[in-house]
């Protein structure tokens, strides 16, 4: 494939006849990739090799009210049931007064790894009596941060094995997420150490496990409030309550609860144009923090109340990164109206916690296929051509079937569209 050499350095237009004199691609299909495109400068920016824009929908995530105040929260992503989800449970939540949620602490974290420790006691207390002069060498590598009132706070020495140390840094980045400001801080640190006390420095890199960023977000919500049908609210109270024991208890429901979870916060957080994978790492490792996976959300009955209750990291900026770069990220902005990172914060651990608050309550109502698939033979309809009243009609037939699938979609709009004749 010579004509991927240097792939990077070539021009749009010339990446894309790439893969046309290559075989990859029909002239067809490359006129997609172009159609796709709707702004190939912006994606230029962003990554290399850049050959079109990959679209997911976005729908707003409707009835929050958190800390009194309610919000518009956009959602990107491809599965039907989660901002229908999203918003049914922040409903339930609203009619019972909304969310509370606290952002404790905003601060990052980042490490420099020493290797080939002789004595780490030893080593240990060193680096700990120079701590002052390692801080001030952070504040020197990025003086702009300190002027906005953040930088680094504290220095930890943490022993990881009989030759190994980390030398952690926590830092207040103010409104960004600040990864290429905290490698910017550990590097200087790291060249000190070597210069200064002689170690070996393995790296110097940021932590995405950020156990100092952490939020919580919380509801309470009148046990009546949950009936449904043949069921009482203290029965479907008591299901909800005990279904949050079990992802506690198992990590294997532990995962399938967690998934639920992230399903609305990484929908919100690719919306607000932060690193996805960051947060999603972060929360999944603290779903670990004991040494045993479990659920991230606890859910309790205190007198006639159902309490919920969500707490973890979420180390969002409000600038940074493709924030600053896409419009449709600062329209988001726009429409959620929050006021900086913190506020961010609040919002997405709460988008998390209405998330799970659905899910649970379908899984011990209904069960969970009943609103999936109600959504589900929505796309498929449309899969096999329907469109406009059609998609609707195919899905009122569909509901008699006993079998829902694309075979059986595909036969009711032929139907459809040859009654009549």
């Amino acid at each position: 494939m010579k004509g991927f050499e240097k792939y990077y350095r070539k021009s749009w237009p010339e990446r894309l006849s790439v893969l046309e004199h290559e075989n990859k691609l029909t002239k067809t299909e490359i006129q997609q990739l172009e159609k796709s495109a709707l702004a190939p400068e912006l994606g230029e920016t962003q990554i290399e090799n850049f050959i079109t824009q990959f679209s997911l929908p976005e729908g707003l995530g409707l009835n929050f009210v958190i800390n009194g105040k309610e919000y518009l929260v956009p959602m990107v992503t491809e599965e039907p049931s989660v901002i229908a989800g999203a918003s049914h449970g922040a409903a339930i939540v609203k009619k019972a007064g909304g969310f509370t949620a606290e952002s404790e602490q905003r601060a990052m974290r980042g490490q420099v790894i020493i290797e080939n420790v002789s004595n780490v006691a030893e080593l240990k207390k060193e680096i700990e009596d120079f701590a002052p002069a390692l801080l001030q060498t952070a504040i020197e590598a990025h003086p702009s941060i300190v002027k906005r009132g953040g930088g680094p706070l504290q220095l930890v020495v943490r022993v990881l094995d009989h030759d190994l140390l980390s030398v952690d840094m926590i830092i207040d980045t103010k409104e960004a997420m600040g990864a290429n400001m905290i490698n910017t801080m550990l590097e200087a640190v790291a060249a000190k150490l070597r210069s200064d006390l002689q170690v070996d420095v393995l790296m110097a890199i940021l932590s995405n496990f950020t156990t100092e960023c952490l939020v919580t977000a919380s509801c309470e919500i009148p046990v009546e409030s949950l009936a449904k049908e043949n069921l009482s609210g203290k029965e479907i109270a008591q299901k909800i309550v005990q279904a949050s024991r079990v992802a506690q208890l198992d990590p294997y429901r532990a995962t399938t609860h967690n998934k639920g979870i992230m399903n609305g916060i990484d929908a919100a957080v690719i919306a607000s144009g932060n690193d996805w994978r960051a947060i999603e790492a972060a929360i999944q490792s603290y779903a670990a923090k004991d040494g045993h996976y479990r659920g991230l959300s606890t859910w309790q009955i205190k007198g006639e109340q159902l309490v919920g209750q969500l707490r973890i990291p979420v180390p969002v900026g409000s600038v940074g990164g493709s924030i600053g770069l896409v419009p449709l990220v600062q329209l988001n902005s726009t429409l959620r109206q929050e006021q900086d990172a913190r506020e961010l914060e609040n919002i997405i651990a709460s988008v998390g916690l209405a998330q799970n608050l659905a899910a649970l309550y379908a899984l011990v109502t209904d069960g969970i296929q009943k609103g999936h698939m109600n959504l589900q033979m929505k796309s498929l309809a449309a899969s096999v051509g329907a469109s406009g009243a059609e998609v609707s009609q195919v899905i009122k037939r569909l509901k008699k079937l006993p079998q829902q699938d694309a075979a059986a979609a595909k036969k009711i709009l032929y139907e459809i569209r040859n009654e009549g004749f």
